[in-house]
Formats: C-alpha cells, structure tokens, sequence
C-alpha cells in the first residue's frame, strides 16, 4: 500500500498520557515513507511538548505545530491544511492503538468505499482506584452512555451517522468543508453530520479498536461531561439543525430537569416532592442492582451508582445551561 496517510492529535497537557500515545502510533504497522504524523499543541503548560520532541528528534515522520487558540477544531484544521496525505486519520492523545490499527482502516475504507471508517473504542483507566474502575464501568455501560455502538460494540460493519476518530478521504473536506471552528465540543459528530448530509458513508468497524482513557476523578469527568451536554445543544443552534442531537443526548437532559422542576414545584405541593424522591429512588435501586449483577462487589456497586449519577446529572446540567445561553448568543464565530 503506497497511499499517504496523515495523522493528526491535538494535544494539550496530555503529560499523563501522551508517551503511550506516541509509543503506539510510531509501532503502526505501515510504512513509515507513507506515513506522518502531526501533532498540533494548543500551549500546552506541562511536559507535553517536550515529550513530543524527544520523538521529533528520531522520527523525521513526526512533526509538532502550534494553535495559539487552543481548541480542537482549530487544531484538526490547522492540521488538515499542513497535511500531505491522500486520508486524514484523527487519534486522540488521551489513547492507545494497536499496530494494525493503521493497516486496518485503510483497508476497510477501501474495501467499503467508505468516506470515513472508525473503530470500536473501549474504555480502560490508569489507576485501580474504586473511582477510576466506576467510570470506566459507566462510560462502558448502554445505561451510562446510551446507544454509542462505538463504545459498547457491534459484531459486523455497520453503517453509522458518527465515529470515534474517524479517518477520512482526503477530499471529504474539499467537499464538505473543515471543522466548524465555533465548536469547543462535539465538533465531530457535528462534521459526520455535514457529511451524511452529503450523501457520505461512514463505517463503523468492528475489528478496528482502541483503548481510550477517560478522566479518572468525579471533578473531571463532571467537567467533561457537563461541557460536552453543553455543546451538544450549543452545536445545534449554531449550525441551525437539530441532526446533531439524537434522543441519547436528550434523556439526561430530561432527567435533571425532572429533579429540578420537582424540587421547585415541591414548595407548592409535596406531591412533587414525593414524584421527586420516587424518581431518585428508582434511578438508584434500578443502577445500583445493574452494577451489583455484573459486579458482585458492593463498595464497587455504590462508586458505580455515584459515578452514573455524576455523568448523567453534569450532561444534563450542561445542556440546561445551554438553552439558557442562546438568547444571549449570536451565532457569528
């Protein structure tokens, strides 16, 4: 295969991860005269860059560039317009690859005639905390994360609106054009989108997969999530359509309202304070014996039960944060 393959990975103070990151991507199994990676560092404050470098020095395939800006989609399109490759392939710092990972997209690209492949990527965590083995338990789960046949799996190709890290055909964003750089989130899936919109094909490949690794506190991961249910809605405005949000990205929503309205509306009636107090016990009971059933480990069960709630309660805070932005936004960039 002699097709040129261009691999772009914002980074930003990824110290924690980034070593393993590079470790996989340079032991890809395709050859190295058809292949360059492009680091694109949004300032970062740490080692990051420093580690990069080391590998700079050896690899003359790897490069570093620099976005004063910070976000990723300034980042992937800085990086797209450095790129040489006949397909731009995204990988995220905060993972790991195997050496067929490469190899593997490329040809089921080719073989679907696909305008974007991606892989299936699995959730794992650094530490053995009981928190860190929550999250991934929750961020692996369909209760925690919905439908997301990118994280809990599929036994055949399918064909899909989104994937993880996806790479595309190089003339896919002459077509369609570049990342939407008014997304600080979800720029993604809001791009995949763009693309069905397009008549494009994109694949979901079952034996291509990752390992990602997720924040590992709950005051990260409800930043994470919070910020993401934000933009998820912010997206929709902004890009005027609602294809972007499926009914996944709205039940968290629905939940944290509920408990909300119920709590206000409670001073007016103690039935919704009883509606209010059924709905928590449910969610509880309901999760809490999921987790004990694959599990069988009680402490664990109620870190799982804690973790859940926080996922789903920052998304859905995140969200109602965002609608009631909008007014006061105006969709310039």
């Amino acid at each position: 295969m002699n097709e040129k393959i261009s691999i772009i990975i914002p980074v930003f103070n990824e110290e924690k991860y980034i070593e393993d990151c590079i470790k996989s991507v340079i032991n890809f199994k395709y050859p190295k005269e058809f292949l360059e990676i492009i680091f694109v560092d949004g300032n970062s404050d740490d080692d990051t860059v420093k580690i990069i470098k080391k590998y700079v020095e050896n690899d003359g395939f790897i490069k570093v560039i620099f976005n004063e800006k910070k976000i990723v989609p300034i980042s992937m399109n800085l990086g797209i317009k450095e790129a040489n490759g006949d397909y731009i392939c995204r990988i995220d710092a905060h993972a790991k690859y195997p050496e067929d990972y490469i190899f593997k997209l490329l040809k089921w690209s080719k073989k679907l005639n696909a305008d974007n492949v991606g892989g299936v990527c699995f959730t794992d965590v650094k530490s053995n905390t009981y928190t860190a083995r929550a999250i991934k338990f929750v961020m692996s789960d369909k209760f925690g994360v919905g439908n997301s046949l990118f994280r809990i799996g599929t036994n055949k190709p399918i064909e899909v609106d989104t994937v993880p890290f996806g790479f595309y055909k190089r003339e896919v964003f002459n077509k369609i054009g570049l990342y939407d750089e008014r997304l600080v989130r979800v720029q993604d899936l809001e791009l995949n989108k763009r693309l069905k919109k397009n008549n494009g094909k994109i694949f979901l490949i079952p034996d291509v997969e990752c390992t990602y690794f997720p924040r590992e506190n709950l005051k990260s991961i409800y930043k994470n999530r919070f910020q993401t249910g934000r933009w998820v809605i912010l997206a929709s405005y902004l890009t005027n359509s609602l294809k972007s949000i499926s009914i996944r990205h709205l039940v968290p929503l629905i939940f944290s309202l509920s408990i909300i309205l119920s709590l206000v509306l409670a001073g007016f009636h103690v039935f919704f304070l009883f509606f209010c107090f059924f709905l928590l016990v449910f969610y509880s009971i309901l999760l809490f014996t999921r987790a004990l059933v694959i599990k069988k480990f009680f402490i664990l069960s109620i870190n799982i039960l804690i973790a859940y709630f926080v996922v789903h309660f920052s998304y859905g805070l995140g969200s109602l944060k965002a609608i009631f932005e909008i007014p006061f936004m105006n969709k310039k960039k």
